[in-house]
């Protein structure tokens, strides 16, 4: 009988541990909590728009290698587009750029002199392989000299909004690196920096401004004087067995970055079913590793959050339908959202947002009405997205963009004729005496 007794009271305790550690693992649901990145510092965000899904230290600033390579991406698409350059401009190689890609120090296409080289070529040869060369050469081609293009690249970042930054050269090595070409206004062994953080908003601003550099990221060859250049981001669709277990759905970008001092770096970013995220790791221990961590980051992204309507067009906040009307046919108008609020929404999260009315002080009175008369549809505030969860990483731009929608009138009031206005103004003066009369006879007692 006894050892019956041990025997059950051991089987109950082996069934309570099994059920202790099936609760205890709630899978996916909570993906967030055990999504353990192998990376010093790491970012996950909306593309569209700018949410924060994910972050690790994203605010340490950190050499970012080749990643720097996005600004000068950006810098040259910008000129293209302003007519500065075309595609088809030629330029040839200075000594600097042609000694740079002969150099071990940077795995070089190679480059020659007396030779005329398209803008194109150049740009793909720094974006799928990130040749340093072809790099310093458009920085060159845009600027006059490198030191001029850091000025612009500094420029640029701060009117991005860019929180923690330094260029000091346009393709991410270390100055020290460049010797006595190191850029004019530059210190000789200055390194370029960026958080996580800045290299997320800096690819949001690229993918969004200029979205044709995915078309050449997302090239897995491009033949550069007879030679076949292979992309250096692994997580592309190849068919190469070296690659292969490395490829993600959706990823058409965006670039890789090593040196010594910055470890193995990536900006990738991915489009699935009209979706856009953009990840960043940073200080991974290997090529292999700034892949892998960034398809936990891009799983998670996908697999837990999902683009909703939140709250439909016409939404009216329950507390907050309409607002006062003066000198109108009306007293009062009805208000609402004139379109639905779509936001990325973590599975299991929808409870957690609410919205805030934000009525624009300019269109009320001193009493806080608003003046008739009012046109149907008229823009009197905003309706802005709130969450009310725990984890609240913000917005990578600081703003709220497609989060925040305009509240209009629902219909028209229109302005009270004279006499209307003054029989409301006659019954308010006589409504005045009274209550004026009322208060003094009420103080006699």
């Amino acid at each position: 009988m006894k050892h019956n007794l041990k025997a059950s009271f051991f089987l109950l305790m082996a069934v309570l541990i099994a059920c202790t550690s099936l609760t205890a693992n709630p899978g996916k649901a909570n993906a967030a909590e055990s999504l353990d990145l192998n990376a010093e510092s790491a970012i996950l965000v909306d593309a569209e728009t700018g949410k924060i899904l994910y972050a690790k230290q994203p605010d340490i600033k950190l050499p970012p290698a080749s990643m720097t390579k996005m600004m000068t991406e950006y810098l040259v698409l910008e000129a293209i587009n302003e007519g500065q350059i075309s595609w088809d401009t030629t330029t040839q190689i200075s000594d600097y750029p042609y000694e740079i890609s002969a150099s071990n120090i940077s795995s070089g296409v190679g480059l020659t002199q007396d030779k005329d080289y398209t803008v194109r070529e150049l740009y793909e040869a720094m974006a799928i392989i990130s040749d340093n060369g072809t790099t310093i050469a458009l920085a060159e081609l845009i600027a006059g000299s490198e030191g001029e293009f850091v000025k612009m690249m500094n420029e640029k970042a701060e009117e991005m909004g860019l929180p923690d930054y330094q260029f000091v050269n346009a393709t991410g090595l270390s100055n020290s690196d460049l010797g006595e070409n190191h850029p004019e206004g530059t210190e000789p062994d200055a390194n370029d920096l960026l958080s996580a953080e800045s290299a997320a908003l800096l690819a949001y601003h690229l993918v969004n401004d200029y979205p044709e550099a995915l078309d050449i990221s997302s090239k897995m060859t491009t033949e550069f004087e007879g030679k076949t250049l292979e992309n250096l981001n692994w997580m592309l669709p190849w068919d190469n067995v070296n690659f292969k277990q490395f490829g993600f759905e959706g990823v058409d970008g965006l670039k890789t970055g090593w040196t010594d001092n910055a470890g193995y770096c990536f900006t990738g970013t991915a489009e699935r079913d009209g979706r856009r995220l953009i990840s960043v790791v940073m200080k991974t221990e290997s090529k292999e590793a700034r892949f892998e961590e960034t398809a936990k980051l891009l799983d998670y992204g996908f697999s837990q959050f999902e683009n909703k309507e939140v709250f439909p067009e016409g939404y009216q906040k329950e507390d907050q339908t309409s607002l006062p009307v003066s000198k109108g046919k009306q007293d009062e108008v009805e208000i609402a959202s004139n379109a639905a609020i779509q936001a990325p929404i973590k599975n299991g999260e929808e409870e957690s947002y609410d919205v805030t009315l934000n009525i624009d002080e300019e269109k009320l009175n001193e009493d806080g009405e608003l003046v008739a008369p009012l046109e149907k549809g008229e823009k009197i505030g905003t309706m802005e997205l709130t969450y009310k969860g725990e984890a609240d990483y913000g917005y990578i731009t600081g703003e709220k963009q497609a989060q925040t929608v305009d509240v209009v009138t629902t219909a028209a009031v229109e302005k009270a004729n004279w006499f209307s206005l003054s029989m409301s103004a006659v019954g308010n003066f006589f409504s005045n005496i009274f209550s004026s009369v009322s208060d003094t006879v009420k103080g006699w007692f």
